[in-house]
């Protein structure tokens, strides 16, 4: 068992996939209900790691539309 939340779990397979380039700048991450069924979460626990992914700066949610990963600033930061 891994003694790390699940929220932080899905944040890390999250992140590696943005990192990665598996998921592109400004594509549309999966949705909710998606991320819920193929990693056996709650909804609350999908909300909490994009928080996170938010809070870091690597996604963007825009009201009605999704969450996106959020653009590379060009100077690397």
């Amino acid at each position: 068992m891994n003694p790390t939340p699940l929220y932080l779990q899905l944040a890390d397979i999250l992140r590696e996939m943005i990192t990665s380039g598996q998921l592109q700048q400004r594509s549309l991450l999966p949705s909710e209900s998606h991320l819920q069924q193929e990693h056996g979460v709650s909804r609350g626990t999908v909300r909490m790691a994009m928080r996170v992914l938010r809070d870091e700066g690597l996604v963007v949610t825009i009201s009605g539309r999704g969450t996106f990963v959020a653009p590379r600033d060009p100077r690397g930061k």
